[in-house]
């Protein structure tokens, strides 16, 4: 049970495996996408910090909106910062993709591989919780 009084239910091996087997076969995609890219290193780089900072603002506002959800505290402005920065990470690849010299299936592409990725990256992170909550009694969070 968890601190809010909510039942903490483990995910089943085969959504685990699913979860991994997505955020594998999202990042897989993307940057060996990129690796083959005929594009600048500059252009390469700004491409790959945007899926860093995107998976990171996706993780961050799982884990707190499931803080607020079981009664831990977050602040205003983490909170705030976590939507403004997954909006962010998002809005600037859709500006690079607008804007970058590649064919219309290259841009849809990049855009799915990475709408992926942010997906199942908070599907394992939900799961890493999950699991860690279940497999031990007491208050620890992932």
């Amino acid at each position: 049970m968890s601190l809010s009084g909510t039942v903490a239910y483990r995910p089943s091996p085969a959504f685990v495996g699913a979860s991994w087997a997505a955020l594998a076969i999202g990042l897989a995609a993307y940057l060996i996408g990129l690796w083959n890219a005929q594009m600048q290193l500059n252009e390469k780089g700004y491409y790959l910090t945007i899926l860093l900072y995107g998976c990171f603002a996706a993780v961050s506002l799982q884990k707190t909106v499931r803080d607020r959800a079981e009664g831990i505290r977050v602040t205003g402005i983490y909170f705030g910062l976590c939507w403004m920065s997954l909006l962010a990470a998002v809005l600037l690849l859709v500006v690079g993709l607008l804007n970058a010299t590649l064919s219309l299936s290259e841009k849809g592409f990049y855009a799915m591989s990475f709408v992926l990725a942010l997906f199942a990256i908070v599907a394992v992170q939900k799961n890493v919780r999950d699991l860690a909550m279940s497999a031990v009694p007491g208050d620890e969070r992932a």
